[in-house]
């Protein structure tokens, strides 16, 4: 299918001038365009500023006869200074952004031969970054001027990166492609920052494979998600999101629900099915917990992702499918494929950008940000502000930010805790009651089940390893259980001292020398043991 061929540049105020009968004898380059026998131009996208209408609507009319097949759109443009760089680009910038690209249907050319210097570098460059996608093209007089010859057009590189205000300008715009990212939260934790910023460089420069690792619900499938809005954006791909959970996958309605089948291919198979991998063509395709594939799929999808080709289940003939991988993944494929139970070779191949997305209780100076975006997200829901009152919300992030917070469910857990305030608050208005209420639920939740949490048998046989099975044989029950307790808050907090202050909640506050760190010391002392080996253990 012919692609319509879309045009856009500005109005050249010298060489496309001319009023007289004249102007036909003249080389004008915006009206060349449409005199190219050889080239068809469906719509040109014609770029003026307010001074010069009358021009543009004259050289509106000559191109409506010279080709009445080219829809002329005249685009006024309120720029003050076109020699002003930082003024040009912004003006510029916010009408791609609201122009409607069409890259299935159109292709589009930018015209650079008119309008100021500043003018052009400034499309040269939303070009180069796909803010316009397309190629750039200059157009060229005759070598000897005469009526009707319209030159030649030629496609151009250029080379302007030492423009440092509009490296500036990228420069935010980057920094507003993080922020997209996070969704707007401002996080605080390094790591994970540092993590944001590399994958915006991949997601808007690469079509490489992307493999995310991390715990459930550390927001591997969002940040996908995001990913594949911002390459929208950037007009870098024209398909769609796809998500699957490997996890539901199992027997022949694996292959079949990513590579499709044939009418017949198995039992139960009625009717043609074209399959996940060929939905997600020229999109992004995200497996989440790619890890739960089965051995067969892995090898057909290492063949889809390699070749772009694949067989459905139950045919001779190969289809394709350009999409881009996004893989996602609570286990280490490092041990799947040492254990035999991942390919080697799948695993080379997704492994190009591999990002390890930290859970919640690692991020504890992260809780207050996406709390606070949680919370107006719910509210919005709700219809209607909700907000903590001061004590409330330094009680929660007390709690929240402490060792007796596992996020075990890191923003499930997070994102259900803000809800059930947000719908419980009254008047709006979340207090110290309902924190105290919510903060007992997420005990709740995180106690070891079987026994009660003060007494839960957490990890008996790593803990009698380390004291010694002479010493634990010596030891009453009751001491086991004690030990066993305490190794459990040790394991759950970030260091010595957090655990003692646990620990010694109550007696702490009666003594007028807190050490909660050294009293810690002393008990583990009794058996032999550290913070250290029981924090690891």
């Amino acid at each position: 299918m012919r692609k319509n061929k879309v045009v856009i540049g500005f109005l050249g105020t010298q060489l496309d001038s001319g009023r007289g009968a004249g102007r036909w004898e003249k080389w004008r380059p915006t009206v060349s365009l449409v005199q190219h026998e050889d080239v068809v131009i469906d719509r040109l996208e014609l770029l003026y500023t307010l001074a010069h209408q009358d021009l543009a609507q004259l050289v509106q009319a000559d191109m409506a006869l010279a080709s009445p097949e080219t829809t002329v759109n005249l685009v006024p443009m309120p720029i003050a200074d076109p020699w002003d760089f930082g003024e040009v680009y912004a003006q510029l910038f916010d009408w791609t952004q609201a122009y409607r690209f069409d890259t299935e249907r159109e292709e589009y050319w930018t015209h650079i031969t008119t309008g100021t210097h500043v003018a052009q570098i400034c499309l040269f460059l939303l070009v180069e970054s796909r803010r316009i996608p397309g190629v750039l093209a200059q157009t060229s007089p005759p070598k000897r001027q005469q009526a009707g010859n319209p030159g030649s057009i030629a496609l151009i590189d250029l080379d302007l990166s030492r423009y440092d205000v509009i490296a500036q300008r990228f420069g935010a715009e980057q920094r507003d492609a993080v922020q997209f990212l996070k969704s707007g939260i401002a996080t605080r934790n390094a790591r994970f920052n540092g993590l944001i910023d590399e994958v915006e460089r991949v997601a808007v420069r690469s079509r490489a494979p992307i493999l995310f690792t991390g715990p459930t619900g550390a927001g591997k499938s969002h940040l996908a998600r995001r990913m594949f809005e911002l390459k929208k954006a950037r007009h870098q791909v024209a398909g769609e999101f796809v998500e699957v959970n490997c996890a539901t996958l199992r027997g022949d309605g694996a292959a079949s629900t990513l590579f499709g089948h044939k009418k017949g291919a198995f039992t139960g198979a009625a009717a043609d099915r074209p399959g996940l991998l060929r939905a997600a063509h020229q999109g992004v395709l995200f497996l989440d917990e790619i890890g739960e594939l089965g051995l067969d799929e892995q090898a057909m999808l290492l063949k889809a992702v390699e070749e772009k080709r694949f067989y459905p289940m139950g045919s001779d003939c190969e289809v394709e499918s350009d999409f881009q991988l996004v893989a996602g993944t609570n286990r280490d494929l490092r041990t799947e494929v040492a254990a035999g139970r991942f390919r080697e070779d799948l695993f080379a191949r997704i492994n190009l950008w591999s990002y390890v997305l930290p859970g919640l209780a690692q991020r504890p100076e992260d809780i207050e940000p996406n709390v606070d975006y949680l919370l107006m997200r719910v509210a919005a829901e709700l219809g209607g502000a909700v907000r903590f009152t001061k004590e409330a919300k330094a009680a929660y992030l007390r709690f929240a930010t402490g060792p007796e917070a596992l996020w075990s469910g890191n923003f499930r857990d997070l994102a259900a805790s803000v809800t059930r305030l947000a719908t419980l608050a009254e008047a709006g208005r979340i207090g110290e009651s309902l924190v105290q209420a919510e903060v007992a639920r997420l005990r709740w939740l995180w106690q070891p089940q079987g026994v009660g949490a003060a007494t839960a048998p957490d990890g008996e046989a790593a803990l009698q390893a380390l004291v010694g099975d002479a010493v634990w044989d010596a030891m009453d029950l009751f001491d086991r259980l004690q030990l066993q307790a305490v190794a459990g808050v040790c394991r759950r907090a970030r260091s010595l001292s957090d655990a003692g202050r646990v620990l010694f909640q109550a007696s702490r506050t009666q003594r007028s020398v807190v050490n909660d760190a050294d009293r810690l010391r002393k008990y583990l002392a009794r058996f032999g043991l550290t913070w250290e080996q029981v924090a690891g253990a």
